[in-house]
C-alpha cells in the first residue's frame, strides 16, 4: 500500500513500510525513507508505484481548466474528493485527485487553502483584481525583458536615460528599470556606472561624479530662488587706505584686502578688511535662509558652487575700484620690533585699489626679491611691510607651538593649483606654502581670525571657533580639529583661539560670526543683550552641528574631484613612470601632481623617501590606481609630511 501525503506544503508519494500508532514507515521513490504522521496524509493507493502515480497527477493537473474548475467549485469551503465528483462526474482516481491537489494547490488566487484537503473558491472581484495584477506584472515583465535586450544590444531606453541618476544613487530596486539594468550588466558582466557611460546615459566619468553628489546635496538642484538685493550704499564713515586683495585668478568671492598706513608718530597700521555681507543680511531673513541651506561654497577643479547667489556676492565681494561695506581689523605695530600695540574693529565702506592675482605676481615677489628690493609691481612697498609682518607673526605663533609641546610646522610643503579650461584640459601647478603672498595672506587671517575671536569671548558672546590639542586619548584624538561655541586653543596653529571670520561669502560660520562681531562694535558691553545668538543658544549649537556635516561632505567631494583630474592629468599627458614621495606605510603621492597611490605590500620605508613608480592602469570612474614599484631613491622630502593640522590659508 502507498501513501499520497503533504509535507512541508508538497505533495509526495511512498510506500509503506510499517505503522506504528498514528504514525508511517515511509519509502520514497529515490529510496530515502521518512516518518509521515497520519494527519498529513490525504489518501492511500495501491494501483499506482508511487512515482508512477506522480507522473500521471501532474499530467491530470496540466488538462484541468482553473476557470471552469473556479465556477464548479461555488462559494462555500470544500473537500477535494467533493470537487472532484462535481469535476469528473465520478469519485476521482487516485491519478485525479491527485491531479486536482496539485491544480488547487497551484492557483492560491483562484482556490484559498482552508485546511488538509480543504478550499475555498476566491470572491469573483478578489479573483479579477488578483488575475488583473497578474497580467500587469506579465505585462512589466516583458517591458522588462525589452529594456534587457535593448541594454544589451547597446541602446539605452528612454525610461532609463531619464532616470539614470536616481538609478545609480537612489534605486527603486521593484522597479523594472532598475531590474532591467541589473539583469543586463549580469549579462554583460559590467557595472551599472560602466554600462551607463557606454550608452551615453551620463556623458562622462566627470559628470558621474558630480551627479552623485548633488543627487545627495542638491536634491532640488543648485538654482537660487528669486532675491532682492539689499542696498549697499549704508551710512558709515569711509575708510581712507588705499587698500589692495591678495587671491588666484580664478576667485570671485573676494573676502579680503590689506592696507598699510605710516602714522604721524612712526608706527605702522596694518589693515585687514573683510568684505560685510551681516551689513546688508540679518538672522532668519530671506537671505540668510538660502545661506543657511547651502552653509559654504562647494568647491571643485573649474568650478563652484557658492554659498550666495551672484548677484548678491556682487553686492559685497572687494572688487577694484567699487565701494563696499567691509568689517575692518586695524593693528597698530611697532616698527622695530613688530609688536602690536594695540587693535581696532570698525564697520565701514571701502574701497579696494586692485585685486592683485598670485598668478601674476608670485614670480616676482620672492623672498630673495622682498630682500633685496627688487621688481616693479603694484603697492611694491605695503607688501614688504606685510611681509615682514607676517614673519614676525609666524614666528610669534610657532614660539606658542612649541610651548603647547608640538614640534615646529614644516615651511616647505607643497600646495596645488588646478585649472580646466572649457575643453577640460586640466593644468596643475605646484606651489610651495612658503610663498611670500601666500604667507601674508595666510598670517594676516590668522592673526584676524584669533584677534576677533579674543574679541568675542571678552565681550561674553559665544562665535564658532575651531579648537584643536588638549582632548584625550590617541595622539590623533587629542589633535583632532574640532567646531566649538568658545574660545579654546589650537595648538596645531599655535593661538589661543581662532574663530573663523574671514570668508563671510563663502563659509556661513564666518557670516554668524560677523554678526556677532559686529554686535560688539555697536553695543560695547551691552553686546550680550544684542548679539543675535546668546550664550548657550541651541540655535547656534545646530549651525555647528549642520555645518560641520555639510562641509566634511563638502571636503570629500573637493578631495574626489581632484583626484579625478589628476587621473585626467596622467591621462592627457600619457604619463607612465612618475616620480613619487613616501607618505606613509604603503602610500605614496606623486611629486609632480597631489595624487595619492596605495602599495599593498610594498616594503617599509621611511617616510619622505623618493620613488620611482610605473602606473599600469587607472580608472576615471571609481578612481582607483594600479602601480608597480621601479626603483627607489634614498633622498627625503621633508614635504611629505601627512601631519594632522589645520591648513593655513582660506
Amino acid at each position: 500500500m502507498n501513501l499520497f501525503f503533504e509535507e512541508s506544503g508538497e505533495f509526495k508519494t511512498g510506500g509503506i513500510l510499517n505503522q506504528v500508532g498514528e504514525a508511517f514507515q515511509v519509502e520514497l521513490p529515490g529510496g530515502k525513507r521518512t516518518k509521515v504522521r497520519a494527519k498529513d496524509v490525504l489518501f492511500q493507493f495501491s494501483s499506482h508505484e508511487p512515482a508512477e502515480l506522480i507522473s500521471e497527477a501532474s499530467q491530470v493537473s496540466e488538462e484541468i481548466d482553473l476557470d471552469f474548475l473556479w465556477e464548479v467549485a461555488g462559494e462555500n469551503e470544500f473537500g477535494y474528493q467533493d470537487l472532484g465528483k462535481e469535476y469528473f462526474g465520478h469519485d476521482p482516481k487516485p491519478e485525479e485527485a491527485a491531479g486536482l491537489l496539485f491544480r488547487l494547490h497551484s492557483a492560491p488566487i483562484y482556490f484559498y487553502k482552508k485546511g488538509k484537503g480543504r478550499y475555498k473558491a476566491a470572491p469573483e472581484k478578489s479573483l479579477q483584481a488578483a488575475l488583473a495584477g497578474l497580467e500587469k506584472k506579465r505585462q512589466q515583465a516583458i517591458i522588462q525583458q525589452q529594456y534587457v535586450d535593448e541594454l544589451v544590444q547597446g541602446r539605452l531606453p528612454d525610461a532609463i536615460r531619464t532616470n539614470t541618476v536616481a538609478l545609480l544613487c537612489k534605486p527603486d530596486k521593484n522597479s523594472i528599470e532598475y531590474k532591467a539594468l541589473l539583469a543586463a550588466c549580469d549579462e554583460l558582466h559590467i557595472s551599472p556606472e560602466r554600462l551607463l557611460l557606454d550608452l551615453g546615459g551620463i556623458s562622462n566619468p566627470k559628470e558621474l561624479h558630480l551627479a552623485r553628489f548633488l543627487f545627495e546635496n542638491f536634491p532640488k538642484g543648485t538654482r537660487f530662488p528669486k532675491i532682492d538685493i539689499p542696498d549697499t550704499a549704508l551710512e558709515l564713515p569711509e575708510a581712507e587706505v588705499n587698500a589692495f586683495s591678495i587671491d588666484d585668478i580664478t576667485t570671485t568671492e573676494i573676502d579680503d584686502a590689506f592696507s598699510v598706513t605710516t602714522l604721524a608718530d612712526g608706527n605702522i597700521r596694518i589693515g585687514i578688511h573683510i568684505a560685510a555681507p551681516a551689513l546688508g543680511m540679518k538672522p532668519d531673513d530671506s537671505l540668510d535662509e538660502i545661506a543657511k541651506k547651502r552653509l559654504s561654497t562647494v568647491y571643485m577643479p573649474g568650478d563652484k558652487i557658492t554659498m550666495l547667489p551672484d548677484e548678491l556676492v556682487n553686492q559685497f565681494t572687494l572688487s577694484a575700484g567699487e565701494k563696499r561695506p567691509a568689517m575692518s581689523l586695524y593693528a597698530t605695530l611697532n616698527p622695530q620690533d613688530w609688536s602690536v600695540l594695540e587693535t581696532e574693529t570698525r564697520a565701514e565702506m571701502i574701497r579696494v585699489a586692485e585685486n592683485l592675482r598670485h598668478n601674476d605676481l608670485d614670480s616676482l615677489i620672492t623672498a630673495e626679491s622682498l630682500e633685496k628690493r627688487e621688481g616693479e609691481y603694484p603697492h611694491k612697498d605695503d607688501i614688504a611691510v606685510l611681509w615682514h609682518c607676517s614673519q614676525v607673526f609666524e614666528k610669534k605663533r610657532m614660539e606658542k607651538r612649541e610651548g603647547f609641546g608640538l614640534r615646529p610646522e614644516q615651511n616647505n610643503r607643497v600646495d596645488f593649483n588646478f585649472y580646466v579650461d572649457e575643453n577640460d584640459i586640466v593644468t596643475i601647478e605646484r606651489r610651495k606654502r612658503t610663498a611670500p603672498l601666500d604667507k601674508i595672506v595666510a598670517e594676516l587671517m590668522i592673526f584676524a581670525n584669533s584677534t576677533w575671536g579674543k574679541l568675542l569671548h571678552e565681550h561674553g558672546i559665544p562665535g564658532i571657533y575651531r579648537s584643536q590639542g588638549g582632548g584625550t586619548g590617541s595622539w590623533l584624538n587629542r589633535m583632532q580639529v574640532k567646531m566649538v561655541t568658545h574660545a579654546a586653543p589650537h595648538q596645531g596653529l599655535g593661538v589661543d583661539q581662532y574663530a573663523w571670520c574671514t570668508s563671510p561669502l563663502r563659509r556661513y560660520t564666518d557670516l554668524v560670526n560677523q554678526w556677532q562681531i559686529l554686535a560688539c562694535v555697536n553695543y560695547g558691553i551691552t553686546a550680550p543683550l544684542s548679539a543675535p545668538f546668546k550664550p548657550k543658544d541651541a540655535n547656534l549649537f545646530a549651525i555647528v552641528s549642520a555645518f560641520d556635516s555639510v562641509y566634511s561632505a563638502y571636503g570629500e567631494f573637493q578631495s574626489k574631484m581632484e583626484r579625478y583630474w589628476c587621473l585626467r592629468w596622467l591621462s592627457q599627458n600619457n604619463v607612465r613612470q612618475v616620480e613619487a614621495v613616501v607618505i606613509r606605510d604603503e602610500m605614496l603621492r606623486l611629486v609632480d601632481i597631489p595624487l595619492t597611490i596605495a602599495m599593498p605590500g610594498m616594503r617599509p620605508l621611511a617616510r619622505g623617501t623618493q620613488v620611482r613608480v610605473d602606473l599600469i592602469r587607472w580608472d576615471e570612474i571609481d578612481l582607483s590606481v594600479e602601480a608597480r614599484l621601479l626603483d627607489v631613491t634614498e633622498n627625503v622630502d621633508e614635504t611629505a609630511s601627512d601631519e594632522n593640522e589645520e591648513e593655513l590659508t582660506e
